[in-house]
């Protein structure tokens, strides 16, 4: 599989390749979110950092395949087709210099796939987790279950998505599917108990994010045999995207040997 393609099949984007950095971080979207949400962070981390984006089914280049709303199922198809990308950049020692990146329900998803990658003897080297409450913490809002009006007004309020979507009835019959499968898929989640993570877990979240409270992402240190550290940041649900410089950086602060420069 060449290292220049930006599609490694249907699950993965690379915006901007760099197959000579020395770690990969794979992306993982928000609920309703897609691949394309990381181009940013994916130009600014180039070329330290080969920055891989899960494209979820049901959206963008993918809105004719049927959308998943079963976490599990959407961490089994999301390991299957990751797995023989970063196995194929282990080094003779065996080390895989990968990392997972989700923010909100993508924070669940990539617990889930680093997970199953560990057991297949895949260590990730960290997993950094944004705005989700640990998954033993996970509670059901029924938000999935709110009219399409009730599910706009609530993205709206968390600014997760361009407003002028939501006033294109066309384009916003095209989204609400995805973003409600993505929204019964996090809320029905259940976790089930097993081997904690051997990597580090970083938390990142806003501090006015009426989703989670800054306490909830402690949770998250019962994951992982490995440490835990939190960051907390000014802003709330989408702080990450008012404060991108800074979490680019510190990003490049938790994979890289040395800060790099974004």
């Amino acid at each position: 599989m060449s290292e220049s393609h930006a599609d490694d099949g249907a699950w993965i984007r690379r915006f901007h390749p760099s197959p000579d950095a020395g770690v990969r971080l794979v992306c993982f979207p928000h609920a309703g979110g897609s691949a394309s949400f990381f181009h940013a962070l994916s130009r600014d981390l180039a070329p330290g950092v080969d920055v891989l984006a899960v494209q979820y089914p049901g959206r963008q280049d993918r809105r004719g395949e049927p959308n998943v709303t079963d976490m599990t199922e959407l961490a089994d198809r999301a390991a299957e087709a990751l797995l023989p990308v970063l196995a194929a950049s282990e080094d003779p020692h065996g080390h895989t210099p990968f990392a997972f990146f989700g923010h909100s329900m993508g924070s669940t998803l990539a617990y889930e796939v680093a997970r199953r990658l560990q057991s297949s003897g895949h260590r990730p080297a960290a997993l950094i987790v944004s705005g989700r409450r640990a998954p033993q913490r996970v509670v059901d809002d029924g938000l999935h279950e709110l009219s399409d009006d009730d599910i706009v007004a609530d993205i709206m309020a968390l600014d997760g998505t361009d407003t002028p979507v939501f006033g294109d009835p066309e384009v916003l019959g095209l989204v609400l599917p995805s973003i409600r499968a993505d929204y019964r898929a996090a809320e029905t989640y259940r976790h089930t108990p097993g081997p904690p993570l051997d990597c580090p877990i970083h938390a990142m979240t806003g501090f006015a994010d009426p989703r989670v409270p800054v306490g909830e992402l402690h949770h998250w240190a019962a994951c992982t045999e490995s440490r835990f550290t939190l960051e907390v940041f000014s802003g709330g649900h989408f702080y990450l995207t008012e404060h991108h410089a800074d979490v680019a950086r510190t990003l490049a602060e938790r994979l890289l040997p040395a800060p790099v420069t974004v």
